[in-house]
């Protein structure tokens, strides 16, 4: 199996990284210095392209790295269910094959969220810092809902396959900072609004309520002493009137139970906040990177 090439824009670098199962994934790198490795985790459907803005902006400061979890963009695909385990595996198969060990900023957003909070509790010494972005808690999962998000993504991948690219992006981000350029938006629809990635999706939809019983014990357990941010939608959409506090209020309790930690809400923005409002995700991962290369 071979990853495949897909340019990853402009001052950024594409890697094939090699796990210990013979799979590859594709790698995103940008950025020099000393300071921790910035560790992007994507939400559920989304590439490493679905970064491409803020990876830039915060490569300007340190190392960053993206990627292409399996089946989507250039990663291969696993045979194996895409459990929230087999993804934290295929993380720390990631860093190993960069050969990184020392400790890493990690950004979850959506999905990303608990699979970072699964890396944190394996490998705490590995953690400098956290960035939690509208990160999936148990308490907003439903099995209706994730039936309906798994039925969604095979109604995407069909768009998607049929020339409906415009389409999907229509329908999944209808809001998009002016920040991020035209050419990068290029580049996020290339590899999101496909069926490859819906595809992919879908798979990891399937294993989302079994591993509502992990996503509860993680969050009982809480994360790492590190410097801390969750940043959570304030923008109430249609569907998440219940939802919406809810989500915020368990996200607030969970950052109060960190010593470094804390819950920003940013508020006229929806759980795409990377997209739509790209300059506070960046604020918030300096900040963290700034206090963790202070601690160290």
């Amino acid at each position: 199996m071979k990853t495949s090439h897909l340019d990853p824009g402009p001052g950024l670098t594409e890697k094939s990284v090699a796990l210990p199962d013979g799979r590859r994934l594709r790698a995103v790198t940008a950025g020099e210095g000393d300071g921790p490795l910035v560790v992007f985790e994507a939400g559920m459907s989304a590439p490493a392209a679905s970064w491409v803005h803020t990876q830039r902006e915060i490569a300007a400061r340190t190392r960053t790295v993206s990627y292409d979890r399996a089946g989507y963009g250039g990663s291969d695909p696993d045979p194996h269910d895409r459990t929230i385990e087999r993804i934290a595996d295929d993380l720390t198969g990631l860093l190993d094959g960069l050969g990184e060990t020392r400790p890493v900023v990690l950004v979850g957003h959506s999905w990303g969220g608990p699979v970072i909070r699964l890396f944190a509790e394996r490998h705490p010494h590995r953690v400098a810092g956290l960035v939690f972005v509208d990160a999936t808690v148990a308490e907003v999962v439903s099995g209706r809902g994730t039936h309906i998000l798994s039925w969604s993504f095979g109604v995407l991948a069909v768009l998607a396959r049929l020339g409906g690219r415009k389409l999907v992006v229509k329908l999944t981000v209808p809001h998009v900072s002016r920040a991020i350029a035209a050419s990068d938006v290029d580049i996020i629809t290339r590899d999101y609004a496909c069926a490859r990635a819906m595809r992919a999706a879908r798979r990891e939809a399937a294993q989302v309520v079994p591993a509502l019983a992990t996503m509860r014990r993680l969050q009982a357990a809480g994360t790492p002493d590190v410097p801390t941010i969750c940043l959570q939608a304030g923008r109430i959409d249609r569907g998440m009137s219940r939802a919406r506090p809810r989500f915020n209020r368990v996200a607030a309790e969970l950052m109060a139970a960190v010593p470094n930690g804390r819950a920003v809400v940013v508020e006229g923005t929806g759980h795409l906040i990377p997209q739509e409002n790209p300059a506070v995700v960046r604020d918030a991962i300096l900040e963290v990177v700034e206090a963790s290369a202070g601690r160290r």
